[in-house]
């Protein structure tokens, strides 16, 4: 009996260091190297606005409309455009790897003028290149805008972003990136975020789930996979099989902190070293009102020429005779939050962390900076990151 429950303690022991806390599919964490969109950027105009498009003082729109209304043979020249129906806007995407010709993507576009919103407009045909200067797609559609602008001579109001909008499947492919996948023997595994433990986890699993196959770490990133020959001359169906085994996944313990909105956000390794916090406010309060003193009843008239004059020992203003003085009183008020030093031992989670914390009173913005300070004095043991 006993040997029978020392076999059951230790196989239990063997599986609970070998099963991962969690796991990940290799295609959630990684992408395959050399399978990458493109990016496509144009300059077009959109037309259409209700007013709300650039001041044609601007020289790039003006010209722009001259150039595409000279291609219809007509003629700008000494004569001036004064509609504000028209904005010159940027054009923006990304081209996925393998898309064809006569595929569709979706499209952004953007005002670079002054236009106040491109509400109900329209895109006119738009090229859009990629760094090489090539075209490879035709953007052209009506916008899509998730927000309004709308007000009146004394008031306006805004939801959301009226500059931006997007075009869905709104540029046409006119050009293939050739991507050569017949030919290769191998391919690379490149981790979204680098980690050598990862890297590690990632070609044992890999290499023990496939068999055949000849998995190597290069570096903490970069995972070499060579093709087995199950899967000779057939690359796509070998990557399929890799893309969805379950790997072990780590990462670098880190605190995040936003100090525009106040937000906080730190991993689970997160880890503290025995440090005392104690954390109170200061404010001043400067109070000043002013005093104005009226003479009393049948109070002597001043002498010509006298002014008040003020005591320098006690600041009390004197005034001769029966003078009206105004006076300022100030008031000056120190408020301190009284708080208790704090101890957080060695090795806490970040679960004790933040209730720690919490049981002292510590807002957002207060944790902000005891973090910093903590990461100051040596105690923190996580990368900090502030956004």
């Amino acid at each position: 009996m006993k040997k029978h429950l020392l076999i059951f303690f230790t196989v239990s022991f063997l599986l609970l260091e070998t099963v991962p806390l969690w796991a990940a599919r290799i295609k959630d964490i990684s992408a395959i190297g050399g399978v990458r969109g493109n990016p496509l950027v144009g300059y077009g105009l959109v037309v259409g606005l209700q007013g709300t498009g650039d001041d044609l003082k601007n020289g790039f729109t003006m010209a722009t409309i001259a150039n595409i209304l000279s291609r219809h043979g007509l003629s700008m020249r000494d004569k001036t455009l004064k509609s504000k129906n028209i904005a010159s806007v940027m054009v923006t995407a990304t081209l996925p790897p393998f898309s064809k010709t006569g595929g569709r993507i979706d499209v952004t576009v953007s005002s670079i003028g002054d236009a106040t919103s491109l509400s109900g407009g329209q895109l006119l045909i738009t090229p859009l290149r990629s760094v090489d200067g090539e075209i490879y797609a035709l953007a052209q559609g009506s916008l899509v805008l998730g927000g309004f602008s709308a007000g009146g001579a004394n008031a306006s109001m805004t939801k959301n972003q009226t500059n931006v909008a997007i075009i869905t499947n709104g540029a046409l492919v006119e050009r293939e990136v050739k991507y050569d996948f017949g030919r290769s023997r191998n391919f690379t595994i490149n981790l979204f975020q680098p980690d050598f433990t990862t890297a590690t986890k990632l070609a044992t699993t890999l290499g023990n789930v496939i068999k055949g196959v000849e998995v190597k770490a290069i570096d903490s990133g970069t995972i070499l996979v060579s093709l087995g020959t199950s899967f000779e001359g057939n690359l796509s169906e070998m990557i399929a099989a890799v893309e969805n085994v379950d790997v072990p996944v780590d990462s670098v313990a880190v605190v995040v902190m936003n100090e525009k909105t106040g937000t906080v956000v730190m991993g689970e390794n997160v880890r503290i070293s025995t440090v005392a916090v104690a954390h109170g406010n200061l404010s001043i309060q400067i109070k000043e009102s002013v005093n104005v003193s009226q003479p009393l009843p049948f109070a002597p008239r001043p002498p010509d020429g006298a002014k008040p004059v003020t005591d320098r020992k006690d600041g009390t203003i004197v005034a001769p005779g029966g003078q009206t003085v105004v006076t300022k009183d100030t008031a000056l008020t120190v408020l301190e939050e009284k708080k208790q030093l704090m101890v957080i031992p060695q090795g806490v989670t970040i679960q004790d962390v933040v209730m720690g914390l919490n049981a002292i009173g510590v807002t957002p913005r207060d944790l902000i900076t005891i973090i910093q300070t903590i990461k100051a004095a040596g105690a923190l043991q996580a990368d900090l990151r502030i956004i």
